[in-house]
């Protein structure tokens, strides 16, 4: 089914207003932007954005729960695999991270794969597999030189 391009325009309008507000820090107010952007029509990105706004207030749940939705409508956007994996990370659930970020690394539609490469590293490390983790950040670093968590993380376990 193809959406008439007004619609489709309408909700890249208020998801890009999302963003501003979401980089300004107004979460709340991004919040409701991106929301109403899914309503006009639903995206991967909108869903994953809407997931970030909501681990920026701290409600990691409804930011995984936004995660699943980017998949439902769109399974190949990688971004909302890492971001599951990084919310159950801040959670406290490292093995329940591993398949989402494996996922991830494997998307077909993913720009940034050096972020879940990292996140791996984090799992690992905190498992104290410290072997796999630097491997994970040397990967990471491999695929963005500038990234700075993975460059400090390489460092301290390299060190």
């Amino acid at each position: 089914m193809s959406v008439p391009d007004s619609e489709a325009d309408a909700a890249r309008g208020l998801f890009e207003r999302a963003y501003q507000h979401h980089m300004a820090g107004r979460f709340e107010r991004a919040a409701d932007l991106y929301r109403l952007s899914i309503v006009v029509h639903a995206t991967p990105e909108a869903h994953t954005f809407l997931g970030w706004a909501y681990s920026s207030l701290g409600r990691l749940p409804e930011a995984i729960d936004e995660c699943v939705q980017a998949i439902a409508v769109d399974p190949s956007f990688g971004n909302a695999y890492n971001d599951i994996g990084a919310y159950l990370i801040a959670l406290e659930r490292p093995e329940q991270a591993l398949p989402w970020l494996e996922r991830a690394i494997e998307s077909e539609r993913y720009e940034s794969r050096h972020l879940p490469w990292y996140n791996l590293g984090r799992v690992y490390e905190v498992q104290s597999r410290q072997s796999l983790a630097l491997a994970c950040y040397r990967q990471s670093t491999t695929l963005d030189p500038l990234y700075s968590p993975a460059l400090e993380a390489e460092a301290r376990l390299a060190g």
